[in-house]
């Protein structure tokens, strides 16, 4: 049988200054705001935890004009989680924001679509508007961890573990996937960056980092595929209302982490 998770999000980051020409292609008002929220995940029950990308520094942060507010592993800290003993860490794609603080996590194991190493070590790096959302760092530290015995690369779709599956989706960057995880209410699909905003997908409104237009348009009848058809267990990876729409773990923690194995409250 297929265990279940707990799945929660947590808010690490922000950028409020910022608009709809954005996000969107052929936004409807580019001028109307829309602020960015930055997250890693945690899926975990009594056998395991595994933590979903790791988030971006404060250097980081200062070079890109992003909101630190904590970092990531204090973040997980907070719930308990040392980032220095995680087994386990999904990396959905390689962009400064989701790849950055690895070595936070000195005993893990970086779960990565092959596709995505191939593409941020490739020759489309020498495109300034492909490689703006990468940090040539990360990416470093990626591939000397492919030396050191500590990346597993998946072709596709592939099993994390019982109950946690992997799926390549791409269009945002080459090798983006995204989680499928089994809750007691049935699956939940981290959408990572396939899915930056709820409207990016309920709408069908393409983010403006787009690699494979055709892919990330796909994406979005892959992710509710994924989540047996039921759109709002779909979870986007940047989106503010994610703190809304699900209850938070604890009262003190509203606002930073939400609980995602549960129904939306909206």
């Amino acid at each position: 049988m297929s265990e279940t998770y707990e799945v929660l999000a947590i808010k690490y980051a922000e950028r409020v200054e910022r608009t709809r020409a954005e996000s969107f292609i052929m936004a409807d008002d580019h001028a109307s705001p829309h602020p960015m929220d930055y997250f890693i995940w945690v899926v975990r029950n009594a056998n395991r935890t595994i933590v979903v990308d790791t988030g971006f520094d404060q250097a980081e942060a200062d070079k890109r004009g992003r909101t630190i507010l904590r970092s990531p592993a204090a973040a997980l800290a907070t719930l308990g989680i040392d980032a220095a003993a995680v087994d386990d860490v999904v990396i959905t794609h390689l962009h400064y924001d989701h790849a950055g603080t690895m070595a936070a996590f000195p005993k893990a194991r970086f779960h990565l679509q092959a596709a995505e190493m191939a593409f941020a070590t490739g020759p489309c790096m020498c495109q300034p508007y492909l490689r703006y959302p990468f940090t040539a760092e990360h990416v470093c530290e990626m591939v000397r961890h492919v030396y050191s015995g500590r990346v597993v690369f998946y072709d596709g779709e592939a099993e994390v573990a019982p109950g946690i599956t992997a799926h390549k989706i791409g269009g945002h960057s080459r090798g983006l996937q995204a989680l499928r995880v089994m809750t007691a209410i049935g699956p939940v699909v981290l959408a990572s960056d396939a899915a930056h905003y709820y409207e990016t997908f309920e709408l069908a409104k393409p983010f403006i980092l787009v690699v494979d237009m055709e892919d990330m348009l796909k994406g979005y009848g892959t992710l509710k595929r994924l989540a047996d058809g039921c759109a709002k267990r779909v979870v986007p990876g940047h989106d503010p209302l994610v703190l809304k729409r699900y209850p938070p773990l604890t009262a003190a923690s509203a606002g930073i982490v939400a609980k995602l194995d549960t129904a939306r409250t909206e």
